[in-house]
C-alpha cells in the first residue's frame, strides 16, 4: 500500500509542530506526529508535545571517544506501526511485502554476530580507532574467532586473556633458564676451586715457578667471581621473574574473564528478549492485519472492537520490543566499556612485564661483563709475571741454592 503526503490547512488554521497529513491509497487523510512517529485518522488541534529526547549511551572510556553509532534505536518500522485508527488499515502498519523490505534495508546496515551487533562494512562511515596508530588491545578484539582446530570459537577478550597467561608462563620459563645458567657458574666455581689446590708442578722454581703458583692461584680467584656472579643471578635476574605479580595472577585474570562472562551472558539473554519480543510483534501485526480484512468483509460492531483489542496488543507489543531494544543496547554498551576498561588494563600489565623482563636480561648481561672484567683482573698478575720470566735469573737462582762447588779440576802435577 502506498502512502503520499499532502499540504493541508482547515480554516486556515496549519496543522500543529511536527504533524504532517498524509493520503492513503484508499484517498482517506491520516496525520503522522514525525518526532514521535504517532499516527491518527483524527485531525490534531493542539500543538505536538515535543520530543523526547534519545538516550544514548557514552562509551567514552580512559580519555578514549569511539566513533560508532549511538544507541541502536528502535526502527521507524516498527515504532510506525504502534497506533492505528478506528476503521481502515493503520497507516502506521505496513503490509506483509514492504515490511519485510522494510526490515531487509535494516539489516543490510547491520548484523549481529554471536549476539554482538555490528555495522556492515561500507554501510556506515568508517569507525575511527580508540587509539589510533597505537595497535592497541581496545580497538582489535571485538569479533570471536575459530581455535586453531576450527571447531569452536573463543572470544577477542579470550585471546586477550591468553596472551597473559603465555606471558606468564614464558616469564617462568625464562628463571628456569637463568636457575640453569646459576647451575653451570656454580659448577664451575666448584671444579675451577678444586683444580687450583692440585699440587702438580709445584715444585717449579725461580721466576717461573712465581709464574705458576699465580696461575693456580688465579683459578681460585675466578672460581670466587663466579660464584658471586651465580649469587647476583639468584638475587637480581631469577627471583625477580619468579616472583613477578606473584601467585594471584590467575586469580585476577580469572576475576577479569568472569566480569566479562557475565556481561556476555546478560547480553545474550538481552538479545534473546528482543528476538522473542520481536516474533510477538509480528505475530500482533498479522493478527490485527487479519481482523482489519474481515472488517472489510463484514462490517459489524464485534469486528471493530477485535480490531481495537488487537490494535492494543499490537500497540503493547510494539511497546514491548522498544523496550527489550533498549535494555539490550544497555547491555551492550556497558560490555562495550567493560571491554575497553579491561583491554587497556591488560595491555598496561603486558607493557609492564615486558619492561620488567627486559630490564633484568640487561642487568644478566651486565653481570657477565662484569664477571669477564674480574676475571680478566685475576689473570693480569699472571700476565705481568710470564712476562718477567727469565730463564737466566732462573737459573742464577738455582745455581745458588744448589751449587755444590765453584771450585774446577786443574791437572796435576810430577
Amino acid at each position: 500500500m502506498e502512502y503520499s503526503t499532502i499540504e493541508e490547512e482547515a480554516d486556515n488554521v496549519p496543522l500543529p509542530v511536527g504533524w504532517k497529513c498524509y493520503m492513503s491509497a484508499e484517498g482517506r487523510k491520516y496525520y503522522v506526529n514525525t518526532s514521535s512517529k504517532e499516527t491518527t485518522w483524527e485531525r490534531p488541534c493542539t500543538p505536538a508535545a515535543a520530543p523526547k529526547p534519545v538516550r544514548t549511551h557514552n562509551n567514552s572510556v580512559n580519555g578514549c571517544q569511539p566513533l560508532r553509532a549511538p544507541v541502536q534505536q528502535l526502527e521507524k518500522a516498527d515504532v510506525a506501526q504502534r497506533k492505528a485508527g478506528v476503521n481502515g488499515q493503520s497507516p502506521g502498519s505496513l503490509s506483509p511485502a514492504r515490511r519485510q523490505n522494510k526490515e531487509r534495508e535494516i539489516k543490510e546496515t547491520k548484523t549481529t554476530i554471536n549476539f554482538v551487533t555490528f555495522p556492515l562494512p561500507h554501510s556506515t562511515p568508517e569507525q575511527q580507532l580508540l587509539k589510533p596508530n597505537e595497535w592497541s588491545y581496545c580497538d582489535y578484539f571485538w569479533a570471536d574467532k575459530k581455535d586453531p582446530q576450527g571447531t569452536t570459537t573463543v572470544s577477542g577478550f579470550e585471546v586477550l586473556l591468553q596472551k597473559q597467561l603465555k606471558g606468564k608462563q614464558m616469564q617462568k620459563e625464562m628463571a628456569e633458564f637463568i636457575r640453569e645458567r646459576i647451575k653451570i657458574e656454580e659448577e664451575y666455581a666448584k671444579n675451577l676451586s678444586k683444580l687450583s689446590q692440585i699440587p702438580l708442578a709445584a715444585q717449579e722454581e725461580g721466576t717461573l715457578g712465581e709464574a705458576w703458583a699465580q696461575l693456580k692461584k688465579s683459578l681460585a680467584d675466578e672460581a670466587e667471581v663466579h660464584l658471586k656472579f651465580s649469587s647476583k643471578l639468584q638475587s637480581e635476574v631469577e627471583k625477580p621473574l619468579l616472583t613477578f605479580r606473584g601467585d594471584n595472577f590467575k586469580k585476577d585474570m580469572k576475576k577479569y574473564d568472569h566480569h566479562i562472562a557475565d556481561l556476555r551472558k546478560q547480553l545474550v539473554s538481552r538479545y534473546a528478549a528482543v528476538e522473542k519480543a520481536r516474533k510477538a510483534l509480528a505475530d500482533r501485526q498479522k493478527d490485527l492485519e487479519v481482523k482489519t480484512q474481515q472488517l472489510e468483509i463484514k462490517l459489524s460492531n464485534k469486528t471493530e472492537e477485535d480490531i481495537k483489542k488487537a490494535r492494543r496488543k499490537s500497540t503493547q507489543a510494539g511497546d514491548d520490543l522498544m523496550r527489550c531494544v533498549d535494555l539490550y543496547n544497555q547491555a551492550q554498551s556497558k560490555w562495550f566499556e567493560e571491554m575497553v576498561t579491561t583491554s587497556l588494563e591488560l595491555e598496561r600489565l603486558e607493557v609492564e612485564r615486558v619492561e620488567m623482563i627486559q630490564q633484568h636480561l640487561r642487568q644478566y648481561t651486565t653481570l657477565r661483563r662484569e664477571t669477564d672484567m674480574f676475571n680478566q683482573s685475576t689473570l693480569e698478575p699472571v700476565d705481568q709475571l710470564l712476562q718477567s720470566v727469565d730463564p737466566a735469573k732462573d737459573r742464577e737462582l738455582w745455581v745458588r741454592e744448589h751449587k755444590t762447588g765453584d771450585l774446577r779440576p786443574v791437572d796435576m802435577d810430577i
